[in-house]
């Protein structure tokens, strides 16, 4: 079958996308789904700082490669041996395909997995298989997702079913900005009522973050970005303080209205500097836990003796620890109870065609969560 895609095909072009098109939208062949495999439409697709990694070179992978892994669809097909979803099912798909047998599985600790590592980074399904291609050449497939197109093949590893009840543009969130974010607060980190807490970098997964914290009964939670309308918006959404990162004074002001520091800093930008500054605010015995993937060679330099004198932690996030087939369900029902106001989040929807266009608005910080509707 044929279905209609936005493909890469070269990284690090410039700005503005709209103009370099990095972007291209092709008419792709997609074959039928294999064993293990389904087949969904794609009702809904998130355009996040993780896809803007891959445009901008930060975060290499294999080109050609149709991009997006944040997305909610239905199902149309299943392959063989996939007996536990049916069609027309809602579905999210989440990035990270969990195998259910590997030691990480098996500990609880699905985003560590292993053949589900090695297949995202080879740019293919679990199986191996490719199923995109363009007149015979191989179109490689983004963290087994690639959302960014009408239709997509998928691990059924890949998917949590959900009810019908919840619109698409809302249960997209859910497969990234919302596991990610609130999983960092609640798995990761385990912050409890009453703690303090810093947020660095407010764009969705961050904002989401913040929200957490809140669900989670922080007493303080700090704010903190760079553009003033994303500090505006998060006053809105419960943040109990805000500081702009640019002001010369950003770090002792936090730590002046924190007593000292914070005791859960987040880092949601990704940037060494953000992450450098998440680390100083945060008090000691804290925890600092950065969820996002500045370019692979950026590192950061840290006291050696401060984490042991001060007995410091410092932890990465990967898909917010989540078990997702346990964590979407729990993080839907706490948005349906009015807890979690994943709908603040979202900004426009956009066309297939306007994807360059909302790669821009994404690069500059002007937009939250563009939604994309193929």
């Amino acid at each position: 079958m044929k279905t209609r895609a936005a493909v890469i095909r070269e990284m690090q072009k410039p700005r503005p996308y709209a103009t370099s098109q990095p972007l291209v939208i092709e008419d792709l062949d997609l074959e039928p789904p294999g064993e293990g495999e389904v087949l969904i439409k794609v009702r809904a697709a998130g355009l996040c700082h993780s896809d803007l990694s891959t445009i901008n070179g930060d975060r290499p992978r294999q080109m050609p490669m149709v991009l997006g892994h944040e997305a909610a669809g239905e199902v149309v097909e299943l392959g063989e041996g996939v007996r536990d979803l049916a069609l027309g099912d809602h579905v999210i798909v989440v990035f990270v395909p969990s195998c259910g047998h590997c030691l990480p599985c098996m500990e609880g600790r699905p985003a560590l997995c292993e053949p589900g590592a090695r297949s995202n980074n080879a740019g293919t399904l679990t199986s191996g298989a490719l199923r995109l291609s363009l007149d015979g050449a191989p179109i490689y497939h983004h963290v087994g997702v690639s959302a960014f197109s009408e239709y997509a093949v998928v691990s059924r590893n890949s998917l949590v079913k959900i009810d019908r009840s919840l619109p698409f543009e809302e249960a997209a969130l859910f497969g990234c900005a919302v596991i990610t974010g609130a999983g960092a607060v609640i798995n990761t980190a385990r912050v409890g009522p009453g703690a303090t807490v810093a947020v660095v970098g407010l764009g969705g997964v961050g904002l989401m973050a913040m929200l957490a914290a809140r669900v989670a009964g922080c007493r303080q939670i700090i704010a903190i970005d760079t553009l003033d309308d994303k500090l505006k918006l998060a006053r809105q959404l419960g943040a109990t303080d805000v500081v702009n990162a640019t002001a010369d004074d950003a770090i002792e002001a936090v730590r002046d209205m924190s007593g000292g520091g914070v005791e859960f800093a987040f880092e949601m930008a990704s940037s060494v500097k953000a992450l450098e500054l998440a680390y100083k605010i945060t008090r000691r015995g804290g925890t600092t836990v950065t969820a996002s993937l500045p370019h692979p060679s950026h590192t950061v330099p840290i006291p050696a003796t401060q984490l042991v004198a001060e007995e410091r932690t410092l932890k990465g996030s990967y898909l917010g620890s989540c078990v997702p087939a346990r964590d979407i369900p729990r993080f839907i029902s706490l948005y349906q109870q009015g807890l979690l106001p994943v709908d603040r989040l979202m900004s426009e929807r956009i066309a297939l065609k306007d994807i360059n266009a909302g790669f821009d608005r994404l690069a500059e910080g002007s937009t939250v969560r563009q939604i994309l509707v193929p």
